[in-house]
């Protein structure tokens, strides 16, 4: 699975104008599936992210973690992380999961992330959305996490 992780001090996610999703202090998590992934990898990618320290303490060191602030997580599907742009000038998106299969992840991986204790919200998986945020940092980190 691939993770786009924004720290950020607040977010949201609109469909058709009605939020679906909101949180304030914590991260933002645009994932998308890979063909091949399974949720051993949806499980690993939520642990990672629930330790990963990029939060200031009070030194003002990227030190502390989810789980040290008890920040939120907003999980956005995004299939476009596939995007393979090595050939021409249009994206190509043959190696995200199939639909069904991207949905089944992202869900998994949400699910994966709350039974660590993490307050999670998410957006609408396969919906025309509007993502808005404040990017706190700003921090944005890539993870590849398994079969891609």
């Amino acid at each position: 699975m691939r993770a786009l992780v924004q720290r950020v001090s607040e977010a949201r996610v609109e469909v058709d104008t009605r939020v679906v999703g909101q949180i304030g202090p914590g991260l933002l998590v645009l994932v998308c599936a890979m063909r091949g992934d399974t949720e051993a990898e949806a499980e690993a990618l939520a642990a990672k992210i629930q330790r990963l320290r990029i939060f200031r303490d009070a030194g003002g060191k990227m030190n502390r973690s989810l789980r040290d602030t008890g920040g939120a997580v907003l999980v956005v599907s995004q299939f476009t992380l596939a995007a393979d742009t090595r050939s021409g000038n249009r994206p190509g998106f043959s190696t995200a999961a199939p639909p069904d299969a991207g949905e089944r992840l992202y869900l998994h991986f949400a699910r994966s992330l709350e039974a660590l204790g993490v307050p999670v919200e998410t957006g609408a998986f396969g919906a025309e959305m509007a993502v808005h945020l404040v990017n706190d940092g700003p921090v944005t980190i890539w993870l590849d996490q398994g079969s891609s």
